[in-house]
Parts: C-alpha cells; structure tokens; sequence
C-alpha cells in the first residue's frame, strides 16, 4: 500500500469520478493502474535464539528497534525453523519444501565436499519472484555450495554480495580454511569493517536504488550475527588472536565469548536492523513493503530459548522455535500475535501469492501459504516433521502434541501445556503416540535417506544427556 494524502485523494477521487462520468457519456474511461506489487525484504538472523529479542523475553539486554517492529505488526509465538542446523534450513526457505529431497539438505554435508550444493536448475524462491518480475538480491550467507558449480547467481539472485560458507571472521572476512570468503557477485571483496555493519550498509544501499526503479524488489538479508565467532563490535583482538592460532577450527573457539560478547553482537545487530528499516521508510517504500525478521535454526551456547529445553542440532523445542515478526501494512495487525505454528519452507507460497505468482507445478511446495494467520486467523490442520542425524533423532508436531525420538527413546509431549518436554505422555496418550509415530515413518519414507557422509556440529549431548539419558 502506498500512502496516500488528502490530496492526493481528491485528485484520485475526481479522476475516478471523471472516469465514471465518461463511460456514462460512452466516452473511453481513464486507464486506472493497478497498484505495485509489494516489496518483500526477508532478514534472516544465524543461531537466534526463541528468546534471544526482548519482544520475546530476553531480559539481560534491549532490542528496541526489532521490538518497534513487533509492535507494528505480528509477532508468532510458535514459528519453527525446518532445520536445527542452517544449511538444510536454507534449503527449505529457497524451494518451499522439505529440505530432506535435495542432497544438499541432508544436515550440513558442506564441509570438504565441493560437490554438494543447490542445482542451478531447482525452481527457488528468487527464481521464481524474478520470473513475476522482481528484482531479486541476496547480501549475506548462502552456505547452499561453493564456486564453480554452485552460485547465488545461478540460482535466481540478480545480485549477490556476502559469503558463500557458513561463517567468518567478522574483522578479517576468512573461513574456518583461512581463506576469504566474502563477494561481490564472482569478484572477492577487501574491504575492512565489522560485517554486521557492512552487511546493513549493503542493503541500505540497495533499498535506496530499489526505490528508484519500476520492478518491485525481493531482498533476502541473511546476516551472519549472532553465529560465531563470538566477535564484538571492536573487538578486534580476539579476531587478531584467532588469525594467529595454527588450527583455523578455532574460528569455533570454544574458549570464547561471554554474555556480554553475545549481548554486544545482538544490539548491533539490532541497531543495524533499525538502521534499515529507516531507510525503508526514507525511500517512501514503507507501505508497500513486506517485512519479516527470523532466525535459521534454534540458538547456541549464549542463546535463551526459555522457556524450552534444547539448542541448535538438537530436536527438542529449543533447538527448533525461533523468532518470527512479520510486518505487512494492510494484512497485519499491528501489535499482534499469532499462535499459528508456521516453518521456514512457508515463506516461498506466501512471497509468491503476495506477488501474484503460483509455485512451480514441477516441485509443488511443502509449505502453505500462511496469509491467513498474519491476517489473524487460523492455519489449516497439519503435521510438521523433522529427522536429525546426530542421536538417531525424529520429530512430529500435529496440533499441540509433539512426537520425539532420541536414540533408543521415544516420547510424546503436549507442548502447549509442557514446553519444556519433561512429563512423557506416551503411555496416557498410546493413540496419539502410534498416529504421530506412524506418520513420521509414513513421511519419511518419502524423503531422501540420511547420508551417513553428512557432516554435523559437535555440538549436540548435553542436553540431551542431561534430560534424556543419552550420551555422546
């Protein structure tokens, strides 16, 4: 929608008028174009936790600007990443389904395996807004395969800047292989800043020549923050004594961070939110853009997910809900909430409707169109599904249960009334138990099998040892 002042609306209202009176007249009426398109700018954050924004209980620091957002639209309280892991999470936003049908989507198999990556002929979610005649951009991550056979630009992106693994130094821009990893389109950059900076610079840069072009626009903004390393903004030591250890794993540095490092890291993430947002809003394109601000998979090791159990590789409830806010002028209710359980393979029917567009019939999508609940109704009935490789893990939700499986241990939850997934209620509930059970294996069946080559985060153990009886 387009703002429109009262004078604005007499002119309309008298050429509206005009044109009545003309066809009255049998006269050709005045041509009334239809309004734009909207804009859809998709900011995706890495490793947030369900409680890592104060709009969603965050108490040890401030997020105001994604919190303003909130209020300006809809916030959902039962968002799921497809993933608990961010390759295969990326997989299933880019097609719309389940990321288990594509190689690439099988957890993360990226790690020295040049040939796994996203086919440039899969029908994506750019490719296909560019096809309804979107501009499309990605600044940030794509972690979906490396050079030379597996490119943003060859999978629906009209302009690509950012890094192609999974993560970077934030001062120097190198991998965990010590290499740099950070693009223009093919061409390497060196350029010196913090990246959650120059990430925010890059797209303030693209909405202002967005505004200034006739097509309407499609922006995936997928900044790497608050994934490790655990690098403030002026923190250039620790990314100095990181550059000087042999082991470039140590890009993890499980010897780093602190509660105040991740603080550090969200608020500028935060800040450079709003920052964007403004330019949004200074562009004139405001209301006619949508908005969404998520995470790719559950938090890490500084992340809250209260008030569930579980992190990031884990299929518990913590490992899975994320941060969903979606402002959408005219279809969302500002200060909302919605309790609709939604997922990443969502976004590509919904984009697509709001473009006017319908999915590709060859790769029908696994999500739904999910207007109706930022409308504020409700979703049809569904069962979500997830596998993990890590602990033989497996899990269903249908309704307020949730089927879950570790190793050799099986349960149901009612994750309405039990969040944290302590009281196991497959012996009460045998029937919901065997369905959910059931059509896990049902669905499975249909999926790609695990690859046992598929690289996976060591991450996973703690809690599931520590609530679950399970061990490395």
């Amino acid at each position: 929608m387009i703002p429109i002042s009262a004078a604005t609306i007499t002119r309309r209202t008298a050429l509206l008028g005009g044109a009545a009176t003309a066809t009255l007249l049998g006269a050709p009426a005045l041509a009334v174009s239809p309004p734009r398109r909207p804009n859809v700018l998709y900011i995706m954050a890495d490793d947030m936790g369900f409680a890592d924004l104060s709009c969603y209980g965050r108490t040890d620091y401030a997020t105001p600007r994604i919190d303003a957002l909130a209020h300006e639209g809809l916030r959902f309280t039962t968002a799921y990443a497809n993933s608990a892991v961010c390759t295969a999470t990326r997989v299933a936003l880019i097609t719309g389904r389940y990321q288990y049908r594509l190689p690439i989507g099988l957890e993360e198999p990226l790690a020295g395996r040049e040939n796994i990556g996203l086919p440039p002929g899969e029908p994506t979610l750019p490719a296909q807004m560019k096809a309804a005649g979107y501009e499309t951009a990605l600044i940030g991550k794509w972690h979906l395969g490396s050079l030379p056979a597996f490119d943003p630009l060859k999978s629906g992106y009209d302009h690509f800047w950012g890094l192609r693994g999974g993560a970077v130094d934030y001062y120097t821009h190198k991998g965990s292989d010590g290499k740099p990893d950070l693009w223009d389109g093919p061409t390497p950059v060196s350029q010196a800043g913090y990246l959650t900076d120059m990430m925010a610079e890059r797209a303030i840069a693209a909405i202002a020549a967005g505004a200034k072009q006739p097509k309407p626009w499609f922006m995936s903004l997928h900044f790497t923050a608050p994934h490790w390393p655990w690098e403030a903004p002026g923190d250039e030591a620790e990314s100095k004594r990181l550059e000087a250890l042999p082991d470039r794993e140590a890009l993890m540095h499980y010897d780093g961070g602190s509660l105040a490092t991740y603080a550090a890291m969200v608020t500028r993430l935060d800040h450079q939110v709003g920052r964007i947002l403004d330019a949004v809003a200074a562009s004139g394109q405001a209301d006619n853009t949508i908005v969404v601000f998520t995470s790719d998979n559950g938090g890490e090791r500084f992340s809250s997910t209260w008030p569930f159990t579980g992190r990031k590789t884990e299929l518990l409830e913590g490992g899975l809900r994320i941060p969903a806010i979606v402002r959408w002028p005219g279809v969302t209710k500002p200060g909302s909430t919605s309790d609709a359980q939604v997922i990443s393979m969502d976004w590509l029917p919904t984009f697509l409707a709001a473009a006017g567009a319908a999915p590709d019939p060859a790769r029908a999508p696994d999500g739904i169109d999910i207007r109706p609940a930022l409308e504020g109704g409700a979703l049809p009935d569904r069962t979500l599904f997830w596998r993990y490789k890590n602990h033989g893990q497996q899990a269903a939700r249908r309704g307020r249960w949730k089927y879950l499986k570790i190793a050799d241990n099986t349960f149901l939850f009612d994750v309405v009334a039990d969040p944290l997934e302590r009281a196991n209620l497959k012996n009460r509930e045998p029937e919901t138990f065997k369905a959910l059970a059931d059509a896990w294996a049902q669905w499975n069946a249909g999926m790609l099998p695990l690859d046992p080559k598929s690289y996976t985060h060591g991450f996973t153990g703690k809690t599931l040892a520590d609530h679950y009886g399970v061990t490395e």
